[in-house]
């Protein structure tokens, strides 16, 4: 029996795929042989933009097309077939367009991964502002229901899917600082686990990442002091990088792990656990 990740003739869908670790399990999906569709806010024109949220965003969702389409590319360069598509994870009907374009040119949707997510609402507890918290309730939890919730007839009539979705260690442990993130990564544990107690009898598994401290774009623009403190808590004294949660996730999706549902899976460097 091969051991190979091969996910030749699956279609996949990753949410908040045009960068950091969106980026590399797009790629990553792709190279084992799946056709990908990246979905994310910031693939829109710049006056789009602009208009919703911005100069700061206008130049975020610039960068990210740029993104987008670079990754398409590189998909397709495998000779896999790839679109970058807009998606805002709140909007229930932006997500049921965005599946039913997936089926409609590719063939089906065979793989979501609920990348999409904010992480910049930091303060404590006492400063955290009630209109973000309600945003990243929206994003990070209800948005993964709601991709999840569209994506489910057609794993259920194919008899076959995988759902991944991003947590963190931050829904584990709690987040200093973090209380609206961390109370939306737990969030996301409870419903990987409902998911994979529904889906099992229709084939479908759903599992969770929990990641650590991750090289993305993200931990090089934050304070590199308050970086390394962290790092230093990993087993490794170093963060991980996006490639290590893709590795994970592809081998979530393929056969290999055809009897593993409903597990938080830590790719965090151990920082969970008591280093000295």
């Amino acid at each position: 029996m091969s051991l190979e990740i091969d996910l030749s003739g699956r279609v996949a869908l990753v949410t908040g795929g045009s960068r950091g670790l969106g980026r590399a399990d797009a790629l990553t999906l792709a190279h084992a042989g799946a056709d990908v569709v990246i979905a994310d806010i910031l693939v829109e024109s710049d006056t789009s933009a602009a208009e919703r949220y911005g100069t700061l965003a206008q130049a975020a969702a610039a960068q990210g097309m740029v993104h987008a389409e670079s990754t398409v590319e590189e998909i397709q360069a495998l000779g896999r077939r790839a679109l970058a598509v807009r998606c805002d994870v709140t909007d229930r009907e932006d997500v049921a367009a965005v599946v039913s374009r997936t089926v409609d040119e590719l063939g089906s949707v065979d793989i979501l991964v609920n990348n999409a997510g904010t992480l910049d609402h930091v303060g404590q507890f006492a400063d955290q502002q009630p209109e973000l918290w309600e945003r990243d309730l929206r994003v990070n939890l209800t948005g993964a229901f709601n991709c999840a919730q569209a994506v489910w007839p057609h794993m259920r009539e194919r008899g076959w899917g995988r759902i991944v979705n991003m947590a963190s260690v931050a829904g584990v442990l709690g987040g200093f600082g973090q209380a609206s993130y961390s109370t939306t990564k737990a969030g996301l544990l409870g419903l990987t686990r409902t998911l994979a107690m529904e889906g099992g009898r229709h084939g479908i598994t759903c599992n969770a990442i929990v990641p650590g401290i991750i090289g993305t774009e993200a931990f090089h623009m934050a304070n590199p002091v308050m970086n390394e403190r962290i790092a230093s808590r990993t087993v490794f004294r170093r963060p991980g990088e996006p490639q290590d949660v893709a590795n994970a996730i592809a081998f979530l999706c393929s056969d290999l792990a055809s009897y593993v549902t409903g597990i938080a899976l830590n790719v965090s460097g151990g920082v969970e656990l008591f280093v000295f």
